[in-house]
Formats: C-alpha cells, sequence, structure tokens
C-alpha cells in the first residue's frame, strides 16, 4: 500500500518535523514543500493499517497542525499500474 500525505506545522518546525520522520523505515520519501502544506511524505507499507497509525502519530506531534492523506489507486494510470512488493 502506498498513501501520499501533507502536513502543516507550526513556523520553524519544518526541519525537526522531517529529522524525526525521516528515520521511519515505511517513508520512502519525505520533502520541505511551497505552498498550502509545508512537508509531503511518500509512505509504502504491506500494513495498510500502518498509514492510519502513522497519520494518527503524525496528528499527535505538537508541531503538526494538519494533515492531508491520499492513499494510491493501484492500477488507475501513472507510473503505478499495479500494487507493488513493497
Amino acid at each position: 500500500m502506498q498513501a501520499y500525505v501533507l502536513i502543516k506545522c507550526n513556523t520553524g518546525s519544518e526541519a525537526k518535523i522531517i529529522s524525526e520522520f525521516k528515520e521511519i523505515p515505511e517513508v520512502s520519501e519525505i520533502n520541505g514543500i511551497w505552498g498550502k502544506h509545508d512537508i509531503f511524505l511518500n509512505v509504502l507499507t504491506r500494513d495498510p493499517q500502518f498509514i492510519d497509525e502513522l497519520v494518527k502519530k503524525m496528528r499527535n506531534h505538537p508541531d503538526v497542525t494538519d494533515t492531508y492523506t491520499m492513499h494510491v489507486l493501484y492500477g488507475q494510470g501513472g507510473t503505478i499500474d499495479e500494487e507493488k512488493d513493497v
């Protein structure tokens, strides 16, 4: 299962949050971004419930103010045509 997570956070806490969450093995990509959100994560896992648990952890972080999670729909175009073996 793959998901993209967008995070809004307190100003100035971006580097700290990125440093903390990049240590999670299932986080395959994490970057600071400009715009409505502050941080972008790509999560890959075999356990669908892991994404829910990770997002709960993120939302409980004292510097995270909001999250937006997008689960990938396999087989609907783009570069992912079928579920990858993660």
